[in-house]
């Protein structure tokens, strides 16, 4: 069976593969996978992170058992952001890192992701490799089984590591909202910036487990615009349930989106030299609009799959300086190796201190194209080439588009769901042409559905 989607393994808690009995094999295969690829110095150490859900207690105790029976000692750092337990697996010299986190899913949901040593999220084949040791029958007894323990100062860690990205640069004279998701940046985001002497304030940062992401945070910044605007906030921050992605609003309440921020960063980094080749990397979800504003300012765009892992190999391969997702997933390579919302936004704010310009001027650079998503849920993902009736209206609507616009149709990896993007100039015809995908493959799908 394959446990790995676009982003580790991700589910309902406690159903299948997030079941107890199964976690423990899933914490058994990757500790046996670790302990093989770095046996050559000593135990080996895998540090683990978690977010605010309320299954997170279930899986974390499960994730150990899995290792300690593989002979591999957990490191414990509680409610962390995922890109804090990248960076952790680095200063502690660990061979892996793990995170328990759905990222901006409800709190019904969990997953678990896995980092190398390096920091850098594992390829398809090293996944591969951990599903082939799940149900391997590997016997570890006596003194040779592994053992749990807590890492009390990780979050000071993080701290001054997210501080030294901006070279502790002070953010005097700035204020801003901060909207923590209730998640795992609860405690560490506000302190960090507090820390550089901003003027913070925090919303939804009283996470109880079941609220989560929950109208806040990145997916949902409706009440972080009406704080801002309230408070006449320089701006306004938002970061989803394990803070790998920011969205961020200016100071007239108008949201920037990951397209938005990678822009002005990176306008930013080549006007300084720092823009390494002169490129940005980004997925195949980021506006043609983003695209273009990019050229006019002679920066390559190269296109990925969607999921940061897929920005971050690309610009590791390349040694391309920043990355990211139209979600908000953004990876400054010289500090980070994958999606960082609280780095980006400390980024974001010295792009401003540094121009003097306020956020609202970065947030009207890029003419959008009007973009129509449009999610179908589905039981089953059959593969779009065996959908012969919708590759056909996908191809006749494309014709139709030309070179003025896009269509792009992909399952999501880590929920059931069929995802319908059109862009074009025209919005009113570009969601008739959304819907008129979304109709023919409902039908298409639930046909071939009954027949199996």
């Amino acid at each position: 069976m394959n446990f790995f989607g676009t982003d580790g393994i991700r589910g309902l808690a406690n159903k299948h593969p997030l079941k107890p009995e199964v976690i423990v094999k899933i914490g058994r295969g990757i500790g046996l996978y670790f302990k093989k690829k770095h046996n050559n110095h000593g135990r080996t150490k895998i540090i683990i992170g978690k977010d605010t859900r309320l299954s997170g207690y279930m899986i974390e105790t499960a994730i150990i058992s899995g290792l300690c029976s593989a002979g591999v000692n957990a490191y414990l750092v509680g409610p962390m952001p995922t890109p804090a337990v990248a960076h952790l697996v680095k200063s502690f010299a660990a061979d892996a890192g793990i995170v328990i986190s759905a990222s901006h899913n409800p709190f019904q949901d969990n997953g678990i992701k896995i980092f190398d040593s390096d920091g850098y999220k594992l390829n398809e084949t090293a996944e591969e490799k951990i599903e082939s040791l799940i149900e391997a029958d590997e016997e570890v007894i006596g003194e040779d089984l592994g053992k749990a323990f807590r890492i009390d100062d990780a979050s000071g860690r993080y701290i001054e590591f997210a501080k030294s990205s901006i070279n502790n640069l002070s953010l005097k004279g700035f204020k801003i909202v901060i909207d923590c998701a209730n998640g795992a940046a609860y405690s560490v985001a506000p302190r960090i910036f507090s820390e550089l002497g901003a003027e913070v304030i925090v919303i939804h940062n009283k996470p109880n487990g079941r609220n989560i992401n929950k109208n806040c945070g990145a997916l949902h910044p409706e009440s972080l615009v009406k704080k801002v605007v309230e408070e006449k906030a320089d701006a306004g921050i938002a970061l989803d349930g394990d803070a790998d992605r920011v969205i961020m609003v200016d100071e007239k309440g108008k949201v920037l989106d990951g397209d938005d921020l990678l822009f002005m960063n990176a306008l930013f980094l080549k006007n300084r030299g720092r823009l390494k080749g002169n490129v940005v990397v980004a997925t195949v979800m980021s506006n043609f609009g983003f695209e273009k504003a990019l050229k006019e300012n002679g920066i390559d765009l190269i296109r990925v799959n969607v999921g940061d892992k897929h920005v971050a190999m690309k610009m590791k391969e390349i040694g391309a300086s920043i990355g990211g997702e139209q979600s908000g997933h953004i990876i400054f390579m010289d500090y980070s190796t994958t999606g960082d919302g609280t780095i980006t936004a400390l980024q974001t704010l010295r792009v401003l201190k540094e121009t003097g310009k306020s956020l609202s001027y970065f947030s009207n650079l890029i003419k959008k194209t009007p973009q129509v998503l449009v999610n179908l849920k589905v039981d089953e993902k059959i593969p779009l080439d065996n959908l012969s009736k919708t590759r056909e209206i996908i191809s006749e609507l494309q014709e139709k588009l030309k070179d003025k616009g896009r269509i792009l149709v992909r399952y999501s990896g880590t929920q059931n769901l069929l995802r319908v993007m059109v862009e074009g100039d025209d919005e009113s015809l570009i969601k008739n042409f959304a819907e008129q995908i979304v109709k023919v493959a409902e039908e298409e799908i639930n046909k071939k559905s009954k027949v199996d």
